[in-house]
C-alpha cells in the first residue's frame, strides 16, 4: 500500500506577551552574541564585554600588535530552546534585519 504524503505543518500567528519572572522589568544590555547546539537544544548565549576592551583588541588589531588569546565578559542570560524554536527565531530575525536594509528608491 503506497504511503499517504504527511500534510505540510500550517503556520499561524498568535500574538505572545513575555512577563518578567524577576521583581524588576529591566532589560539586560548584550553586545555579545552565540550560540552552540547540543543534543537537540540551542543555547543562545548573550554576554557584556566592555567597550574599553573591544576598542582595545580593534586598535591592536590596526596596528598589526598581537591580539590576546582571551576576552573576558560576563554572561548576561543564556537561553535554552528547541530546534523548532530556533528556526522562528532566524525567521524573525532575518525579516527584522531586512527591514533595517536602506529601501531603494522609487522609480516614476
Amino acid at each position: 500500500m503506497p504511503e499517504m504524503p504527511k500534510p505540510k505543518p500550517q503556520q499561524v500567528q498568535v500574538a505572545v506577551e513575555l512577563t518578567s519572572g524577576e521583581p524588576l522589568d529591566q532589560p539586560v544590555l548584550a553586545n555579545y552574541a552565540t550560540v552552540s547546539i547540543v543534543q537537540s537544544l540551542a543555547y543562545l548565549d548573550f554576554g557584556f564585554i566592555e567597550p574599553a576592551a573591544l576598542a582595545v583588541v580593534a586598535q591592536a588589531a590596526q596596528q598589526n600588535k598581537p591580539l590576546p588569546k582571551t576576552l573576558r565578559g560576563r554572561r548576561a542570560v543564556r537561553v535554552a530552546v528547541g530546534l523548532d524554536v530556533l528556526q522562528r527565531l532566524q525567521q524573525q530575525l532575518n525579516q527584522a534585519v531586512a527591514q533595517l536594509r536602506p529601501k531603494p528608491p522609487a522609480t516614476s
